[in-house]
């Protein structure tokens, strides 16, 4: 199958209309169009795109971010496609255990989940210095439970873990594959095991990331496919822990239920990690890092604001806050808002451009549906 220079451009087009943008998506098609061998720009825009759907999977959005991805993929072959993309995997491969330490630490916030982290370094460190002493070496599974509500970087933190255990020689790939329920659950029965042996066949030699776990069974005991899905997952677990890394993800009550329910599934896991909220420091952290990326400031007065709507937020005690996701679709706004206003006068400087103030953000319209609490 192929698709049309024009089909490819009317997907991004599409997709810059949803998201409000005048043609970030459209102009980046354009420029691969005209290059193509430009592999940079290829990694470049897959990466953008997997930005968007990671963080928009149950948006409005979701549908066009993949109708964009696969068109790029048929315009451009998949062949070419993976041999970009392998050779971006081994770059991102290549970094050193210090180097991949220090990305997890620019980390906003994440205390906590880099301390467990660092902890299971340094213990997989140890191991291989007693193994090249000719000392026994602890059988212990790898696969991991990261919990807490959405948008506090589980996914990154995840990526992360791979690439290190790579780096520790314990993963022989460190790729990393990422499913939730329709990537595993088929529809008749008997088809799920077959399903789920491949999906485990493909994240061999790297971490397979489960999100939303606890959906696989989200009917308990009346959902035969999920039992059955689970039933093989529970198999794959114990006989490829060798050279696989599992990680299930999901909000933390859901996911306490979910191992309660499936104790012969909870004992193949020997770590359990808490993702908590960002507080409201780190929630304006993280805005003004979104910020600095698309060369904006944010002035000092709309600091103080969003300070404070951030900690009403959190004062709400808002079980499903989003956290970096409801950050960043209140920097779209912002950026949105910002744009309306200047539009509106007949002389810009430089430096209006990439201010960011008070005036950009409204209380009325953050307060009305428009952000993803």
């Amino acid at each position: 199958m192929t698709v049309s220079r024009d089909k490819l451009i009317e997907s991004a087009k599409k997709l810059d209309r949803q998201l409000g943008n005048e043609s970030t998506f459209c102009t980046k098609v354009n420029e691969i169009i005209i290059d193509h061998s430009d592999t940079n720009k290829v990694a470049d825009l897959y990466k953008s795109i997997y930005l968007f759907q990671n963080e928009n999977k149950k948006s409005k959005i979701s549908p066009t971010l993949k109708e964009l991805s696969d068109n790029l993929a048929c315009y451009l072959g998949y062949s070419y496609l993976f041999e970009i993309l392998g050779k971006e995997l081994g770059k991102r491969n290549n970094s050193s255990l210090d180097e991949l330490m220090k990305e997890l630490n620019q980390l906003v916030g994440l205390q906590k989940v880099k301390e467990e982290v660092s902890r299971l370094v340094i213990y997989q460190k140890v191991q291989s210095k007693r193994k090249e002493s000719g000392l026994k070496v602890p059988k212990r599974t790898l696969h991991m439970a990261f919990m807490g509500n959405p948008g506090t970087g589980k996914t990154t933190v995840a990526r992360i873990v791979g690439r290190m255990y790579y780096q520790l020689g314990l993963l022989s790939k460190g790729h990393f594959t990422e499913v939730s329920r329709t990537d595993l659950i088929a529809g008749y029965q008997g088809q799920t095991a077959l399903k789920v042996k491949s999906v485990i066949e493909k994240a061999k030699g790297g971490v397979l990331f489960i999100d939303e776990a606890y959906s696989i069974t989200e009917n308990d005991n009346t959902d035969s496919y999920g039992r059955e899905c689970l039933t093989e997952l529970t198999k794959a677990l114990e006989d490829s822990r060798d050279d696989l890394i599992v990680i299930v993800a999901g909000y933390t009550d859901p996911m306490n239920h979910f191992f309660e329910s499936n104790p012969g599934l909870k004992s193949r896991f020997n770590y359990f990690i808490n993702f908590e909220n960002y507080s409201s420091t780190e929630l304006l952290d993280i805005l003004e890092t979104l910020a600095r990326k698309d060369d904006y400031q944010i002035e000092d007065k709309l600091k103080e604001i969003l300070l404070n709507y951030f900690n009403d937020k959190l004062e709400s005690n808002l079980t499903n806050f989003s956290n970096g996701r409801f950050v960043r679709n209140l920097y779209e706004d912002l950026i949105m808002n910002q744009a309306v206003r200047i539009d509106k006068s007949e002389s810009v400087s430089s430096k209006e451009l990439t201010l960011l103030i008070k005036d950009d953000f409204s209380l009325e319209q953050n307060s009305s549906g428009n952000i993803e609490i």
